[in-house]
């Protein structure tokens, strides 16, 4: 952070705690259909090819392709009010999902919120650089991906406790007001701080370049297909698991949304920290660890995954499903603080958007349809347990993003920038 930047230790944690609230909100209505899916599969008569469409691809459209251009404006105008309007957008449409009459409306919506959620993440990562020192960053970053768990377990178990006492439209339309409600908060509290300057090269030195020269380096490329290939699988698994049990175990709702709320937020909250304290404890000596590490917890997430999707008994799954929940998620820090050091301090939001775009494009675009069209696929020969088959097929982009990562890894000192 700059250092004439007006920002005592207290404030960087309120506003630390504020971009965690609203990134909260964030997957909160990003995945809050997947708990849903169900009623709004009976209600609409919908496929499950359709519901990971609305799932992804029609998140996926405009959440990638606008970040890159509010990212570039991120780096030249307030990221704060940015953040503001963005929160706004995406809870409205998050709400007007409640007053969708069929596939058409619902997903026409979906991209809304997609929209929406374009301007809310690259921005916090940005501020985030800013507001705390270099040491620190890997933490601050995996604090603030908490948001993560802990707004899709809240997506879990509020849109599944809201549907049952009421319906699945009720659940968009209340969770969607209360992430309007919090905009005008976010705006009084978050400050835009000053942007850190770049140290002054030593005469001779190669200039880091922007955003052309991170595209035209092999790690960032890397990095970001590593990291989509994973969430191909995070994001496919974390919508289509309460449908999976629903119908491989025959949990009800209620049970549902307990069960995989408190997995999500025990797990994902864990992995999300133990990511950023490994990644500040073993990058200060080699960058390279900021990405062994997350490669190491997908090799092991692999086999945790497929042993808990052949249980039968819920308190075994419930542990089988709590380490690989965790595991998922350790990447977050180490992950996003390298990518923030393969640009100059001038470009980070706008690094932020080109790695979200590729990351979200592939992962959040493709890994809900994609198991959904498996299931469709695998359903003439296994019936009701095809969804199963499905995850066991997509546990294989967990071996290409730890293979892409250790790759990675090995360019990441050559091409890191202070």
């Amino acid at each position: 952070m700059a250092k004439d930047a007006p920002a005592s230790g207290g404030y960087r944690i309120v506003v630390l705690s504020v971009l965690i609230l609203a990134y909260t909100f964030n997957f909160l209505d990003r995945q809050i259909l997947g708990i849903l899916a169900g009623p709004i599969k009976q209600e609409l008569g919908l496929t499950d090819s359709q519901l990971g469409l609305m799932g992804g691809l029609a998140f996926a459209l405009f959440y990638t392709g606008l970040g890159i251009p509010i990212a570039w404006l991120a780096d030249r105008w307030s990221r704060t009010w940015i953040m503001t309007g963005a929160l706004a957008l995406w809870s409205g449409f998050t709400a007007l999902c409640g007053l969708a009459g069929g596939f058409w409306q619902l997903f026409l919506c979906r991209m809304g919120v997609g929209v929406g959620e374009a301007g809310g993440v690259a921005p916090a990562y940005s501020l985030i650089a800013d507001y705390f020192p270099k040491e620190q960053r890997a933490r601050a970053l995996a604090a603030y991906s908490f948001g993560i768990p802990i707004g899709s377990a809240l997506g879990i178990l509020f849109g599944g406790l809201i549907a049952h006492a009421v319906d699945w439209r009720m659940a968009f339309i209340v969770v969607g007001l209360a992430g309007v409600a919090l905009a005008p908060i976010f705006r009084l509290i978050v400050k835009e701080p000053p942007r850190e300057v770049s140290p002054p090269r030593v005469a001779g030195a190669p200039a880091p370049g922007g955003v052309g020269a991170l595209l035209r380096k092999p790690t960032f490329w890397l990095i970001s297909l590593g990291a989509a290939a994973s969430s191909v699988c995070g994001y496919g698994v974390a919508f289509w698991l309460p449908s999976f049990f629903e119908r491989s175990l025959g949990m009800d709702l209620v049970d549902r949304s307990l069960f995989l709320g408190s997995m999500t937020l025990v797990g994902g909250v864990a992995g999300v920290w133990l990511g950023g304290w490994l990644g500040d404890r073993l990058g200060r000596a080699k960058p390279a660890y900021y990405l062994l590490v997350p490669a190491v917890a997908f090799l092991i997430a692999l086999p945790c995954f497929f042993l808990a999707i052949q249980v039968q008994a819920l308190w075994l799954a419930f542990l089988l499903f709590l380490i690989p929940t965790g595991l998922n998620l350790v990447w977050l820090g180490p992950v996003i603080t390298a990518v923030q050091h393969l640009v100059a301090p001038a470009q980070r939001s706008t690094a932020s958007a080109c790695f979200l775009f590729v990351n979200n494009l592939i992962g959040l675009g493709l890994g809900t349809w994609f198991f959904g069209a498996v299931s469709d696929a695998l359903a003439p020969h296994f019936g009701a347990e095809s969804l199963r088959y499905a995850i066991y097929c997509g546990l294989g982009f967990y071996l290409v993003s730890a293979g892409l990562f250790a790759l990675a890894a090995r360019g990441l000192a050559k091409d890191w920038v202070e």
